[in-house]
C-alpha cells in the first residue's frame, strides 16, 4: 500500500469530496496525511500547505497572520496549524471561538504554548461583544504609557476574501458527474486495495476474503500496520458504497451508515438535537458529548462509525454509550441481512463471534432515548486522547416512580473490549433510586467488572475508582432530572453538588503581554527592543522552510533503519542478518564491525540500544528488512531500572557531589520543628516535532562528506563523524539550516546517529538518509532525568527555615551522558529564591539499564526546584501559615551570597514577586476561591504563587565562546553567519537585529544562510539559553570591525548612503569581510571547597496560577496564570514572551501530564502521541498573562538582555502547587489533616487518589463507616 507520508510540510490535507454530500453542500475536511492511504483519495481534490499560498505566488491570510502574530517558533508544526485553520475558514469564514479551538484540538505544538497561534486565530473569529469588552478592559488597565501590550498590528493584515479561494477542479467535477461508478483495484508491491461500489459486490468480496479488513478512515488498520507490524495482503475500501453512507431520520430514531465519518455523525446528531423534542434526544446529546473530545477533527473527518464499532477497541468512547442506548447493528452477507443489538458483540469479550467473518456492518440504528442516559470519560488529556475509562449508562423507571425497570451500564478501558455490568443491572431491577441502591450498585459493579492485573498503564486502582465515580455521577444526574419532573416528590441534589454535573470545557484563552516600549529617541530603523516577526515565520507557514527530510533526494540515495535491543541487560549470543539481506532493496547492514564504540558488540545495557542498521533503497524496504534481523540473547543480572534499584545495588556514576553551608547538625538542634519527606519526579520526553534526522552525502573525492543534520552542536557532530570514519575533521562539513525543536535532546544522541549514517554512506559510497520514527526516537534517545529528592527541614514556629539536609538521586540511564553535570546543576540551583542559613545537599547520578538520559530544558533545576518548593509548602502546612507568607519570609532580601558563595542582588526578585502579587490580584482571588470552595463539594479551586531565581551560565569560559562571520557584498547586501543554531528560539532573527543596529542598516539588507562548520569552526553548542548572549557579542564584534573600516569613508561622504559607502570601500580595497569573536564568560566552581562563581548573572520571575479540580475524576482545568519575568532589556519582546509561554506550558506538561511508563523488563510503553500526552490547546490557562519587568539592566550581556529560554519552564510548577492547594482544601473539608505526599507529574490519577472519599476507600478495601452520605 502507498501512503501519503510527508512528515511535516504536508502533515495535514484539505479534502473536498463531491461524493460526500451533505444538505449544506460540499464541505472541506482536514486530515492526517500519515493516515490517509493514497488510494482513498480517488476523485478528491487535495490541497497541501504549499497549495494554500507561497512566497512565489501569494501568501494566504492564514499564513500571514500566523507568522505576524508570532505563532511560529521552530516552525515544524506550523503547516498543520495552517491547514486546520484554513479548512475551518473554507467552511465557516467567520467562525466562533468555540469552532476555532475545536479545529485546533488535534494539533500539537511543543514550542509556543499555543497563545500566539490562538491570537492569530482570533483575528478571523466573529467576536461576541462580551468577549471584546473583556479583552479591551484587560488591556486598558494592565500597563502604563511606557509599556506596550501590542505584539502585532492587525492593520497590516490582508483581508480574508472567500471569493479568492480555489474552486473544486472542474475535471474532477465532470468525472463525478459523468463517469459511471466502477470498482477500483490498486496493486502494490505486497498488497492489493479494492474499492467496490455496491453492497452486493462488497458481500462477494468478504465471502471470498473473510480476513481482509474493511478500511474507511484507516485510523484503526493504519496504525496496526505502521506501528505493530500487522500485514494485510488485501484491503477492502467500502467508502464509495451508497448503502454504507446512508443517513435516515426514522420515527423511532436515526439510522447512520457504517461508512459515515464521525464528523458527519456529529453534524447529524447536532441537527437532530435542534429539531427534535428534548426527551427523544438524550442519547444523541450523550453521543455528541463523546464525539467532541474523540480524537481531533482531522481524525473524526476520516474515522468511520462502523470502524469504531467493529474494531471493538477497549478504549472506544462511543461503544459504551451506543451499547447502553440499545443501538442496533444492520449486518449483511451473501446469506441475507439481519439486525442484532450492538451490545451482543461485547458479550464474551474480544473473541466474540456475534458478527461472522463474511458479514458486513451496513448501518447503525440509534433509537430515541427514553429519559435517562449519560456518557462519561476520563483521559490523560481532555481532548484528542484515548480514555482511561469511558462509560455509558441508561436507566428506565416504572411509570411515575423512581423504581428501576431497566438498567444498562457499559464500560470501556476496563478490559480487552467494552464490558457490561450485566449481573449488577439485573440485580438492581426493582430497587428505588436512592442511597441504598447506590451503595449496593457500587459494590456489585466493582465485584463484576474485573480489571486484568497485566494492564500496561498500571492504573488499576484509578480505573476502579472511576468506574464507581462515574456511576455516582450518573446517580446525581438522574436525581437532578427527577427533581425537574416532580420537585415536590424528588428534592434533587444539594446545591453544592451541582457543579460536578458540568464537564470542563475548552474556551478560547484571553491574554495580555506587557513589555517596555523602546525609547522615543531610538531610530525607527533600529529593530532592537521591537517585536519583530521570526525571520522564517512566513516560510514556516507556507511550508517552504526546509528541514532535513525536505532536502530533495540525492541520486542513488539509501535509507537507514536501525535495529535495537529488546533486552535491558543481556549478552548478545548471535546476530543473524541472513534473512534481512534477502529482502528486496537491501544494500548492506551496518554492524559493530563498521562502527566500533557506536554500536553494541557483545552486550546490550538497555532496551533501545542500537545493534545494527539496515541500508536499503526505500524507507519501507529498510524497515521490513530490519524486522527480519534475528538477535539471540543471554540474560545478564542485575537488571537495574529504577533509582531504588540503583541505590540497592550501589550503582552510580562518579563523582557524587556535595555542597554545605553553615552548621547543619547544630541548627537542627535549635529549631522548633523538623519535617522529613521525599518526592518522586518522573522523566520527560523531549517530543521535539522533528525527530532525530540526518542526511549524509559523500562528495566523491578526498573522503569529503556533507552532513545535513538536525542538531544543537554541529562541531560535535563533525568530530564524531570524523572519528568514526578515521578522517580529519576538515573533510566533514556539517550543515544546519534550522532544527524542528530540540530542548537539549539533539546533542550527544544526534552524534551517534550521524556517525552510523556516515559509516553507511562511506561503506556504500551513496548518500544515506536516517530519519527516526517517533516510536524509535522515544525508545532510543532518553529524556529528562527521573528524580527522587529526600529532605529534612528544620524551621521555627514563625516559618523561618534554619536548616535543610537534602539528597537528590537522578536516573542517569546506562551511560554517563550529561548526568553528572545535571546533578551538579541541580545542587547549584536548588536554593531557588530562598536564603537557607544552614544547608547540606548531595546529588548522585544513578547508573541503570534504561537509555541514557540527557540534557533537557532547565537542566536539573526543574527537579531540584520542585523539591525545594515542596518542603516550603509543607513548612507552611505545619506552621498553619499560608505558603506565600513562608515563601516571602525566607526569600533573599538584600545583597546576599548563595550557598556556594556567589554574590547576588535580589532586588528584581522582590520586584517580580510584588508585581505578580499585584497584577494577579492574588489576595482578592484567594478570598473568592475560598468562597467558591465553601459552595462546591465535588469541585474545588486552588491558587499558588511561586518565585524563581534562575542562574545563567555554562560553568566554564570555553563553553561560552562564540564566533561570527559577516560579509558585505558590493550591492550593499550583507551575509551573516554565526555558530548558533536556530531551534525555534529566534536566534537568527535576533542576530540580524544586532547586525542591523551595529551597521545602521535595515534588517532587509541582511541575510542569514545556515550554520556550518565550513564558515564558523569549533562553535559551542546552542544550549543553556546562551545562544543570543554569546553569538550576539560575536556578531557585534564583527560588525564593529567592519564599521571601523568604513568610518573614514563615511566621514568623507557623510551625506552618502550605505550603497555609496560600500562601493567606495571596495574601490579603495577595504576588506568587506570580518570575523567576530567572543571569548566567553568567566566562570569557575571548586567542588572540593564547595564555592565558586559558576554563573554570570541571574534571571528572576514569579508565576501565579489558579486551577479547578473535579474531585470525582481527578480532572483539572487551568483557569489563569500571571507571569512576571525579569529578562533585562528584551532584544525582541515577541520572541522572548513566546519563549516564556512555551517553556511554561512545557513545564505544565512536566509537572502535571507527561508520564513515561516502562514494563518490568525495561521496555518503554509510552512511545508516540497515542500513549504520551504533551499539553494541547485545551491545557493552557483560560487567562494567560505575561509581563516583562521594566527598567531592568544587565551589564553582562548584549544590550542588557538576558538568556531566558530555559527559565520559564520551572514556573509551570505554580500549577502543581495550585493543584495541591485545591487538594488540601478537599482533605481539610473531609477531616483528613494528615500530611500527604504528591509526586510529579501530578496527574488526574494522583489528584483523584488524594481526594480521599468513600469511593477510594471502597477500591482499596477500607469501607467507610458512613458510606455514601453525600446526598
Amino acid at each position: 500500500m502507498i501512503y501519503i507520508y510527508f512528515f511535516f510540510t504536508l502533515e495535514f490535507l484539505w479534502i473536498r469530496n463531491l461524493n460526500f454530500s451533505l444538505s449544506v453542500g460540499d464541505l472541506h475536511y482536514s486530515a492526517n496525511a500519515c493516515l490517509l492511504p493514497i488510494c482513498s483519495l480517488y476523485g478528491m481534490a487535495v490541497t497541501t500547505v504549499e497549495g494554500v499560498g507561497s512566497t512565489r505566488t501569494r501568501i494566504h491570510p492564514v499564513q500571514e497572520r500566523l507568522a505576524k502574530c508570532h505563532g511560529s517558533q521552530c516552525g515544524f508544526c506550523t503547516p498543520g496549524m495552517v491547514m486546520s485553520i484554513y479548512t475551518l475558514l473554507r467552511n465557516h469564514p467567520e467562525p466562533t471561538y468555540e469552532q476555532m479551538t475545536a479545529a485546533l484540538a488535534g494539533n500539537l505544538c511543543r514550542c509556543t504554548g499555543y497563545r500566539p497561534i490562538l491570537d492569530a486565530c482570533k483575528t478571523f473569529c466573529k467576536v461576541r461583544t462580551s468577549d471584546y469588552r473583556r479583552e479591551k478592559i484587560l488591556v486598558l488597565f494592565s500597563f502604563s504609557f511606557k509599556e506596550s501590550a501590542r505584539l502585532f498590528s492587525p492593520d497590516e493584515f490582508q483581508p480574508l476574501d472567500p471569493t479568492q479561494e480555489f474552486i473544486f477542479p472542474p475535471e474532477l467535477m465532470r468525472m463525478a458527474e459523468n463517469q459511471p461508478k466502477r470498482t477500483l483495484v490498486f496493486h502494490g508491491e505486497r498488497m492489493m486495495w479494492i474499492s467496490p461500489v455496491t453492497l452486493d459486490e462488497l458481500q462477494d468480496l468478504k465471502a471470498a476474503h473473510p480476513k481482509a479488513p474493511l478500511v474507511v478512515g484507516n485510523t484503526g488498520v493504519g496504525p496496526d500496520m505502521k506501528f505493530r507490524g500487522v500485514f494485510h495482503p488485501i484491503v477492502i475500501a467500502p467508502a464509495r458504497i451508497p448503502d454504507l453512507n446512508v443517513v435516515k431520520c426514522m420515527s423511532d430514531g436515526l439510522t447512520i451508515g457504517a461508512a459515515c465519518s464521525l464528523s458527519l455523525m456529529k453534524d447529524v446528531l447536532r441537527n437532530a438535537i435542534l429539531e427534535l423534542p428534548e426527551e427523544k434526544t438524550k442519547i444523541f446529546y450523550a453521543v455528541l458529548q463523546q464525539l467532541r473530545t474523540l480524537g481531533g477533527e482531522q481524525i473524526r473527518n476520516v474515522a468511520s462509525l462502523g470502524g469504531n464499532i467493529i474494531s471493538r477497541k477497549s478504549t472506544s468512547d462511543l461503544n459504551p454509550i451506543l451499547a447502553a442506548g440499545n443501538c442496533m447493528l444492520n449486518l449483511a452477507s451473501q446469506g441475507g441481512k439481519r439486525w442484532i443489538p450492538l451490545s451482543d458483540i461485547f458479550a464474551n469479550g474480544v473473541g466474540n463471534n456475534a458478527i461472522m467473518p463474511e458479514e458486513v456492518l451496513v448501518s447503525v440504528h440509534i433509537p430515541h432515548s427514553r429519559k435517562y442516559i449519560s456518557a462519561f470519560r476520563q483521559a490523560p488529556r481532555r481532548e484528542n486522547a484515548l480514555p482511561i475509562i469511558s462509560a455509558g449508562m441508561r436507566v428506565l423507571f416504572e411509570e411515575g416512580t423512581d423504581k428501576i425497570k431497566d438498567l444498562s451500564i457499559f464500560y470501556g478501558g476496563a478490559a480487552s473490549t467494552t464490558v457490561c455490568a450485566k449481573q449488577a443491572c439485573q440485580t438492581l431491577i426493582g430497587r428505588y433510586w436512592n442511597e441504598q441502591m447506590l451503595d449496593e450498585a457500587s459494590r456489585l459493579i466493582l465485584n463484576e467488572i474485573i480489571l486484568p492485573n497485566s494492564a500496561s498503564d498500571g492504573k488499576i486502582e484509578y480505573k476502579k475508582i472511576l468506574i464507581v465515580s462515574f456511576f455516582y455521577k450518573f446517580f446525581l444526574e438522574v436525581l437532578q432530572s427527577l427533581k425537574t419532573m416532580d420537585p415536590c416528590r424528588y428534592p434533587g441534589i444539594p446545591m453544592e453538588y451541582e457543579s460536578v454535573l458540568e464537564n470542563f470545557q475548552t474556551k478560547m484563552p484571553q491574554s495580555i503581554q506587557i513589555y517596555q516600549n523602546v525609547e522615543l529617541s531610538q531610530s525607527p530603523q533600529d529593530p532592537v527592543g521591537r517585536p519583530i516577526m521570526h525571520q522564517s515565520g512566513i516560510k514556516h507557514a507556507t511550508g517552504e522552510a526546509v528541514y532535513i527530510d525536505d532536502i530533495p533526494s540525492v541520486d542513488g540515495e539509501l535509507f537507514l533503519s536501525v535495529v535495537t535491543s529488546s533486552r535491558a541487560h543481556a549478552k548478545i549470543v548471535s546476530v543473524d542478518t541472513s534473512e534481512a539481506l534477502k529482502e528486496p532493496g537491501v544494500f548492506d547492514i551496518i554492524t559493530a564491525n563498521d562502527v566500533p564504540y557506536m554500536i553494541c558488540i557483545s552486550q546490550v545495557i538497555c532496551v533501545g540500544q542500537i545493534v545494527c542498521a539496515v541500508a536499503a533503497d526505500s524507507y519501507a524496504h529498510a524497515k521490513q528488512a530490519a524486522a527480519k534481523v534475528k538477535i539471540e540473547y543471554e540474560a545478564l543480572e542485575p537488571v537495574i531500572l529504577t533509582i531504588e534499584d540503583a541505590i540497592r545495588h550501589n550503582s552510580f556514576f562518579e563523582p557524587k557531589r556535595k555542597l554545605e553551608r553553615g552548621d547543619v547538625d547544630k541548627a537542627f538542634e535549635t529549631v522548633d520543628h523538623i519535617l522529613e519527606g521525599e518526592i518522586h519526579i518522573g522523566g520527560q520526553e523531549h517530543f521535539y516535532m522533528e525527530t532525530q534526522s540526518v542526511l549524509v552525502v559523500p562528495k566523491g573525492e578526498d573522503k569529503e562528506m556533507d552532513v545535513f543534520v538536525s542538531t544543537q552542536h554541529p562541531a560535535f557532530i563533525q568530530e564524531m563523524v570524523a572519528a568514526s570514519l578515521g578522517v580529519p575533521a576538515n573533510r566533514i562539513m556539517c550543515h544546519v539550516k534550522r532544527v524542528g525543536g530540540a530542548f537539549g535532546g539533539k546533542l550527544l544522541k544526534a552524534g551517534l546517529l550521524a556517525s552510523v549514517a556516515s559509516v553507511a554512506a562511506n561503506k556504500t559510497n551513496r548518500a544515506v538518509r536516517l530519519i527516526l520514527s517517533r516510536g524509535d526516537d522515544m525508545l532510543i534517545t532518553g529524556g529528562r532525568h527521573p528524580f527522587i529528592g529526600k529532605y529534612k527541614v528544620g524551621f521555627m514556629n514563625d516559618g523561618r527555615i534554619r536548616a535543610v539536609d537534602v539528597k537528590y538521586y537522578i536516573n542517569g540511564g546506562c551511560t554517563p551522558d550529561e548526568s553528572v553535570l545535571v546533578a551538579e546543576v541541580s545542587l547549584l540551583k536548588m536554593d531557588n529564591a530562598y536564603k537557607i542559613p544552614n544547608l547540606r545537599c548531595w546529588a548522585c547520578a544513578c547508573k541503570t539499564n534504561l537509555p541514557s538520559n540527557t540534557a533537557f530544558r532547565g537542566f536539573g533545576f526543574p527537579q531540584s526546584g520542585l523539591v525545594t518548593e515542596t518542603w516550603i509548602t509543607e513548612v507552611a502546612e505545619k506552621t498553619g501559615l499560608s505558603p506565600e507568607k513562608v515563601r516571602e519570609m525566607n526569600m533573599y532580601k538584600e545583597d546576599e551570597q548563595t550557598h556556594f558563595k556567589q554574590k547576588l542582588d535580589p532586588q528584581n526578585l522582590i520586584r517580580c514577586w510584588n508585581e505578580c502579587m499585584e497584577k494577579s490580584a492574588y489576595y482578592s482571588r484567594k478570598t473568592a476561591i475560598e468562597e467558591f470552595n465553601k459552595q462546591n463539594y465535588w469541585k474545588k479551586k486552588g491558587i499558588a504563587i511561586v518565585p524563581m531565581k534562575f542562574p545563567f551560565g555554562l560553568g566554564s569560559r570555553y563553553l561560552s565562546q562564540a564566533a561570527a562571520l559577516v560579509h558585505i557584498y558590493t550591492d550593499g547586501s550583507v551575509l551573516l553567519t554565526h555558530g548558533g543554531i536556530e531551534l525555534g528560539q529566534g536566534i537568527h532573527t535576533k542576530m540580524i537585529q544586532v547586525a542591523s543596529r551595529e551597521l545602521n542598516i535595515p534588517m532587509s539588507y541582511i541575510h542569514f544562510c545556515e550554520t556550518s562548520t565550513t564558515t564558523v569552526p569549533n562553535a559551542c553548542a546552542s544550549v543553556g539559553s546562551a545562544g543570543t548572549d554569546v553569538n550576539g557579542m560575536a556578531v557585534k564584534d564583527a560588525c564593529q570591525t567592519l564599521l571601523k573600516r568604513l568610518q573614514p569613508i563615511i566621514n568623507e561622504n557623510p551625506k552618502g548612503n550605505w550603497n555609496d559607502w560600500i562601493k567606495e570601500a571596495f574601490e579603495q580595497s577595504v576588506s568587506l569581510s570580518a570575523t567576530g569573536y567572543f571569548r566567553g564568560y568567566d566562570a569557575d566552581m571548586d567542588w572540593e571547597k564547595g564555592e565558586g562563581q559558576p554563573f554570570t548573572y541571574f534571571l528572576y520571575g514569579t508565576a501565579c496560577s489558579e486551577v479547578e479540580i473535579n474531585c470525582l475524576t481527578g480532572d483539572h482545568k487551568n483557569l489563569r496564570t500571571d507571569i512576571v519575568m525579569d529578562i533585562g532589556c528584551s532584544i525582541n519582546p515577541a520572541v522572548d514572551i513566546g519563549q516564556i509561554e512555551g517553556a511554561f506550558v512545557q513545564g505544565i506538561g512536566l509537572y502535571t501530564m507527561e508520564e513515561l511508563k516502562y514494563s518490568p523488563e525495561g521496555v518503554l510503553h509510552t512511545r508516540g502521541p497515542d500513549q504520551y500526552k504533551i499539553p494541547a490547546v485545551c491545557d493552557i490557562p483560560e487567562q494567560f498573562n505575561v509581563s516583562l519587568l521594566s527598567s531592568s539592566q544587565n551589564p553582562y550581556a548584549i544590550y542588557s538582555s538576558k538568556g531566558l529560554g530555559e527559565a520559564g519552564l520551572f514556573l509551570g510548577c505554580s500549577v502543581f502547587f495550585a493543584l495541591r492547594d485545591a487538594i488540601t482544601c478537599v482533605r481539610n473539608e473531609r477531616g483528613l489533616k494528615k500530611t500527604f505526599a504528591l509526586n510529579s507529574p501530578l496527574t488526574a490519577e494522583q489528584i483523584r487518589a488524594a481526594c480521599t472519599d468513600d469511593f477510594t476507600k471502597m477500591v482499596i478495601g477500607r469501607w467507610g463507616s458512613d458510606l455514601f452520605n453525600y446526598v
